[in-house]
This record gives structure tokens, C-alpha cells and sequence, in this order.
């Protein structure tokens, strides 16, 4: 999962970077608002920090150039302002939270994991990569017509890569969507499941689905 910090404090966007990449997270960061606007508009993230009083341009004013553009990446918004109607106005413009300072950084960690979750969720519930479709709501696999026995484990892994198809997904996010937080992300689990995913759903075909992306993660690749 790759995350973008805007914050203009330096010991807290340090320490965030620190605490989010020891909990295996891909952290950037930016340090005023234009900065980070652009860095967000211009780059694919799965969740943006960003702050509420930022030099250059305004956390509000970089949260309104994001969605303008149709980005629908979450927004955490971190602010000193324990305000309702501020609060208000970030989420009505389409941020996904609010917490304020200080907090507790097990805290914000929970509230990432649980925006991480949300992002996943569409609106379309039939997934479709050439002849081969996921139906998210029954979590059904057919392939060539036919069904496809998958265990939780592989389908939610499947998933994950079937919402996103061309794109890498890394291991951390596969965790996230497949794992709860008690796995020890040093296993090979991950592996094992894919080893076993390949086979079910690439058996009898030519067609090879899942491509490795050495040292980033995965991929569910089109037509190849």
C-alpha cells in the first residue's frame, strides 16, 4: 500500500514516515500544500495524510484540487482544529476522515487499515478479465464458462488483483485485503496461495494470469 504524508512538520512527517514504513507501508511525503497537491494529482496512491494548516496552499485547497480531478484516493485529514464545523466542511468535500493533533499513532494506524478496506469496495459487482469473471457479491469464479473452486484465502487475493487489472499490487496490500493483522508478513504464505491460484485458474489454458513483478508484488495481466 503506498502512501502520500502532506504535512509541513518535519519531526511529525519524519515520524509518521518511520512508523508507516516499519509497518510495511511505501510512504512518500511533501511539505506544503502545492507541493503535495501536485504529487497527489500527478502520482497513484492508495491513501493521502494530509494536513489542515500547510504553507503555500491550504490542506483544504489541496483536498479540493484532488477531487476536482476525479481522484477518488481516501483523504485522512490531520489538523490542530478540533472544530465541528471544520470537520464538516473536509467531508463534505469528499475527505474520508478527521483526526486531530496530537493523537495516538496506533490510532491512525487502525483508521488507515480501515480506509485501506474501504477503497476496495465498487460499485460494480461482476469483474471481468477475458474469460475469466468474479462475481463479488456470491465470490464465485468462472473461467472460460466454467466454475472455479477457490478457497477464501485465494479468492480475496484474486480479487484484490482483478479490481485493480495491469497494476501492481504489492504483498503489504495483499495482506491487508486477505490477511488479518496476526500473519507475519516475512512468510512465504502469500506465495503458497499464489502457487495454488495459478493452478486453479490457469489449468488446462495456454493463458497465463498472475504475472510476478520481481520485488513489487503482483499483477493480473491482460492477454498474455
Amino acid at each position: 500500500m503506498r502512501i502520500l504524508i502532506i504535512e509541513d512538520d518535519e519531526f511529525l512527517r519524519e515520524t509518521l514516515r518511520k512508523h508507516l514504513s516499519a509497518s510495511g507501508y511505501i510512504v512518500d511525503a511533501t511539505d506544503d500544500g502545492e507541493s503535495g497537491s501536485y504529487t497527489a494529482r500527478t502520482n497513484n496512491y492508495d491513501l493521502i495524510i494530509l494536513d489542515n494548516l500547510l504553507p503555500k496552499k491550504s490542506g483544504f485547497q489541496v483536498s479540493c484540487d484532488i477531487r476536482s480531478e476525479k481522484i477518488r484516493t481516501p483523504i485522512l485529514v490531520l489538523s490542530v482544529v478540533d472544530d465541528s464545523e471544520e470537520k464538516v466542511k473536509f467531508l463534505e468535500n469528499g475527505s474520508d476522515d478527521y483526526m486531530t493533533k496530537p493523537f495516538v499513532f496506533a490510532e491512525l494506524l487502525a483508521r488507515i487499515r480501515a480506509l485501506s478496506k474501504r477503497q476496495y469496495s465498487i460499485d460494480e459487482p461482476v469483474l471481468t478479465l477475458d474469460d475469466l469473471t468474479l462475481d463479488t457479491k456470491s465470490q464465485t469464479v468462472i473461467r472460460g464458462g466454467k466454475g472455479v473452486y477457490l478457497t477464501r484465502k485465494e479468492y480475496l487475493i484474486l480479487e484484490c488483483m482483478a479490481k485493480r487489472p495491469g497494476q501492481v499490487v504489492t504483498r503489504s496490500e495483499i495482506l491487508d485485503g486477505a490477511w488479518n493483522n496476526d500473519i507475519d508478513p516475512f512468510s512465504n504464505t502469500i506465495e503458497a496461495h499464489i502457487r495454488n491460484l495459478r493452478k486453479k485458474i490457469e489449468k488446462g489454458s495456454k493463458r497465463r494470469y498472475i504475472q510476478t513483478v520481481p520485488g513489487r508484488g503482483y499483477k493480473l495481466d491482460r492477454n498474455r
